[in-house]
């Protein structure tokens, strides 16, 4: 049976530009496509894709709509943070802003349709300082307040798994076309990615649909555990590319009888999922300040590391933000344990890849695949900006095995939350109002937690204690 709908869009409209023109440019869009739907979308503090879905003719009428502000207190099981105090319950409407520079198409939709991603404003035209993609300008504005403009590729794991109805058995991976379940190491082997065809091939469908280019996709070495690597570009736009990406997968998935997964550690005896991050900055030439003219090192990539050792400890919650993304960060598992940093070396936190001078990055392998892409590229690029702004010296680099090193990265969430709450540098890049929010969001949800009895307890001391 086909997975592909023959009533949805497959192409996305080019919409350049600012209202009101950009506006009429996509009215005219809509009619020649006739489109019936329009999503207004906003990443919330997790960033699951929120917002609402309207008739087109409505919105081109009157584009943007509002939604309350404790969509951004929710937690991740949709429960609300008390320690926001009065706001959550006078709960305000704030004001979304369509961003005609993303509009893709809804290839999955049952109608044509398209989504848009909005920002997030105050009733008085303010930017709403606490919204993830608002957080993540803030740092790229910093940046450019320096004359400086980072670029960044994200490489975003994942796992398929068979459809998990019931949280208490444990997830198990699917059956390839093969008829079997993968279950060893099958690290870049391209039979395992055919396993997986139907898949695969209807994420390509619907990327093109919505004007998104991968670099590639592999097999990493969990069991159905896929890798797509995105081409470089700017933060804001790479954050809502793996916004995007998320949810077209899982759909795909769907469409295809299997679930798709980003959490960081969803099986206990595999290996986890990450979203690694590289991260070069230009200058207002366009010149690598990583590489000098001779093509070595500099000053700055060295203080950006500087400042990932330094400051990144702190910003583990962010780029780490669930009890489960600490099962993760244990020696030995394809995920790194402290902020070393290293020249081609996969054990440690940070890493130099070889690359020509202009293509000279920083690739830091601490963020989760289960982590909020705005906030995990602000998160790097904070630590990095701090680096280059205090000119922090790196530590001694690392040629060995680094997991038989200390450990410099939190043990848990809240060990993390508390670190990113007492930073007052962070707090200084990212906001105060961004830092209390989120990480009130984080207690409340490390308390939600605590209340479910594992079924280890059970197992080891129920009649043993």
């Amino acid at each position: 049976m086909s997975t592909r709908n023959p009533l949805s869009l497959t192409a996305s409209p080019q919409i350049d530009g600012a209202a009101p023109d950009a506006l009429e440019r996509l009215r005219g869009w809509c009619s020649e496509y006739g489109v019936e739907e329009i999503e207004c979308v906003i990443p919330d503090m997790a960033g699951i894709a929120r917002g609402k879905v309207m008739p087109a003719a409505k919105f081109l009428r009157e584009p943007g709509v509002r939604l309350p502000m404790s969509t951004f207190f929710a937690t991740i099981n949709g429960d609300y943070t008390e320690e926001v105090g009065p706001q959550l319950y006078t709960d305000p409407d704030l004001v979304l802003t369509p961003d005609f520079n993303a509009v893709r198409a809804v290839p999955w939709a049952n109608d044509r349709s398209l989504q848009i991603m909005h920002d997030v404003e105050r009733e008085d035209g303010s930017p709403f300082e606490i919204a993830p993609r608002q957080v993540l300008r803030r740092v790229v504005d910093l940046y450019a307040e320096r004359g400086w403009h980072p670029v960044v590729a994200p490489e975003l794991e994942f796992y398929l798994v068979k459809p998990n109805t019931d949280p208490d058995y444990p997830l198990e991976p699917p059956v390839g076309r093969s008829g079997r379940q993968s279950h060893g190491n099958q690290a870049f082997s391209l039979s395992a990615v055919d396993e997986y065809d139907e898949v695969i091939e209807l994420i390509y469908d619907y990327a093109d649909a919505q004007n998104l280019q991968i670099d590639t996709i592999i097999q990493e070495a969990g069991p159905a555990q896929l890798e797509i690597n995105l081409l470089h570009g700017d933060p804001v736009k790479l954050a809502d590319e793996v916004f995007l990406y998320k949810r077209l997968i899982r759909e795909a998935a769907l469409r295809c009888g299997t679930y798709a997964t980003f959490m960081a550690k969803p099986y206990g005896n595999q290996v986890g999922s990450a979203m690694h991050i590289h991260v070069s900055v230009t200058d207002g030439d366009g010149q690598n300040i990583f590489s000098d003219a001779d093509g070595r090192p500099t000053e700055a990539h060295d203080a950006f590391v500087g400042g990932q050792q330094t400051h990144f400890h702190a910003a583990t919650v962010l780029v780490a933000p669930y009890v489960n993304s600490y099962r993760r960060l244990i020696p030995g598992w394809s995920a790194p344990i402290n902020l070393d940093w290293g020249e081609d070396n996969r054990t440690t936190g940070l890493r130099s890849p070889r690359a020509a001078p202009g293509a000279r990055r920083v690739e830091n392998r601490v963020a989760g695949a289960d982590a909020n892409p705005y906030l995990a590229l602000a998160a790097t690029l904070a630590c990095g900006y701090l680096g280059l702004t205090q000119n922090l010296a790196p530590r001694v680099l690392v040629k060995g095995n680094s997991y038989s090193r200390d450990r410099d990265l939190p043990f848990s969430l809240l060990d993390a939350t508390t670190a990113l709450d007492e930073s007052k540098d962070l707090r200084g890049v990212l906001g105060d109002s961004f830092v209390d929010t989120f990480t009130a969001v984080k207690r409340s949800e490390y308390e939600q937690f605590m209340q479910v009895i594992s079924p280890w307890e059970r197992q080891h001391l129920l009649l043993n204690v």
